[in-house]
């Protein structure tokens, strides 16, 4: 194969067409040199590419069989870049360097892994703003939901804040970390989702008691996710709802925004929604809900006891029903009257404020009969999948551009858009290595 393809780059070399200028920006490179050789590096070994130069006093020259080819700037081919997309989206770069040495007929030492993995990703954000929709019926739903993960972090690569917390903390075990000191070492990664589903009308009991309609629930479409540790979690939230809006420019569809709860994210959206005049019911998650009750109930009862359960399973009707407020005040009271002390009656005491604290956003009632989604699966799916399962990998302690190009990778992989964004990549690397192809290419043609 190696063999094959040195033959193939030979043929071209003999076939090259012959300029007796070639002009870029305001130069004409006139002097011109034959058999100018660069190595290649490929999954089938290095092989030579011969090529003819042009060029002029005191000006890098111009390589137009490198622009045809649209060779990148380093030494590695495409077939060698996107293997080790793939390598690096699942495995440490260490691993990744080695199994490309193990699988191909070439090695690539794990910094240049790292480079040519940030380098792969840099048109992310712009494949996205430039890819287009599918046509979606206006009567779906339109779903925004976003959640964090922290990311174990270099110390240098740690926002402002947490890097002084990090310099100044003084650790009380030699061994290992303890309770509190870890945090100092994170840097929280923002994961955010924006996709298409149909409205799902059902009943509280169908959720609590007859889960087997869960298996008719909708599938959602035109889904994106992405993640970043180097922007802000408030950069992320105005990406998330800019996503939006290039699902449904006017805003004639239903928004749905559902959330976990953090109170600086829930503060950051609706700052957002405020500056960008958007109007959207929040929808908080009922997982979320049911495990506050799950910590209530055992303040009353015995984990292992089916009262327990059956008490959740009261409640979670009554907040599916609309009743949040009446559930807090229910507990408050079961708490009084078994006159338990302050430590006992602590989660129930909890449950309680946070039902209260977010009743605006716990009106299921009128979610379940609209059909919105009240869970917030498919971000804590993608939360898993493009932080914990790669990035929360035993002893790692990430650089940020290394973290930030990873996730990305990872979303573009997992979206199964890696093949449209590598073409879409290429073609912004001919534009920013060989400005001068549009010429040498009407030259070629003529």
């Amino acid at each position: 194969m190696r063999l094959l393809l040195q033959g193939h780059l030979d043929e071209r070399a003999r076939q090259e067409p012959d300029f007796d200028s070639v002009r870029h920006r305001t130069c004409q490179h006139t002097h011109k040199r034959k058999n100018r050789s660069r190595q290649l590096n490929t999954l089938f070994g290095k092989v030579e590419v011969c090529r003819k130069s042009y060029s002029v006093g005191g000006v890098d020259s111009i390589f137009p069989q490198d622009a045809e080819l649209n060779l990148s700037a380093d030494q590695y081919s495409d077939g060698l870049r996107c293997q080790t997309a793939f390598l690096v989206s699942e495995q440490s770069f260490d691993k990744s360097s080695a199994s490309i040495s193990r699988n191909t007929a070439t090695t690539v030492a794990k910094r240049q892994v790292e480079n040519i993995t940030r380098h792969l990703s840099q048109d992310f954000d712009a494949f996205y703003k430039s890819r287009p929709l599918e046509v979606t019926d206006n009567s779906n739903l339109l779903v925004l939901t976003c959640d964090g993960k922290a990311v174990v972090m270099r110390q240098a690569d740690l926002r402002p804040a947490t890097r002084k917390a990090a310099k100044s903390s003084k650790h009380k075990k030699q061994t290992r970390l303890s309770r509190g000191e870890k945090g100092n070492r994170k840097r929280m990664a923002t994961v955010a989702s924006v996709y298409d589903i149909e409205p799902h009308i059902r009943s509280a009991d169908s959720i609590i008691r007859n889960k087997k309609e869960h298996s008719q629930t909708p599938r959602p479409r035109n889904k994106r996710i992405w993640a970043s540790v180097e922007k802000s979690p408030f950069e992320v939230i105005e990406q998330m709802f800019a996503e939006a809006r290039r699902h449904d420019p006017n805003q004639r569809r239903k928004w749905v925004i559902l959330v976990d709860g953090q109170p600086v994210q829930l503060k950051q959206i609706r700052q957002v929604m405020k500056q960008q005049k958007i109007r959207a019911p929040i929808v908080l998650d009922f997982i979320h809900v049911l495990e506050y009750l799950w910590k209530a109930a055992y303040c009353f009862f015995d984990e292992s006891s089916q009262v327990a359960e059956d008490w959740v399973m009261e409640r979670a009707l009554k907040i599916l029903a609309g009743e949040a407020s009446q559930v807090a005040a229910g507990i408050r009271r079961s708490s009084t009257k078994r006159n338990l002390h302050a430590k006992e009656r602590e989660n129930a005491d909890k449950c309680s404020d946070y039902l209260l604290k977010y009743k605006s956003y716990l009106r299921y009632d009128k979610y379940l009969s609209a059909g919105y989604p009240i869970a917030t699966g498919v971000v804590e799916g993608a939360c898993r999948y493009l932080i914990k399962d790669r990035m929360d990998i035993t002893g790692a302690r990430w650089g940020l551009k290394g973290a930030e190009a990873v996730l990305k990778l990872r979303a573009i992989i997992s979206s199964n858009d890696f093949e449209k964004y590598f073409k879409f990549h290429k073609r912004h690397e001919r534009a920013r290595n060989y400005p001068f192809y549009q010429q040498i290419a009407y030259k070629m043609a003529a």
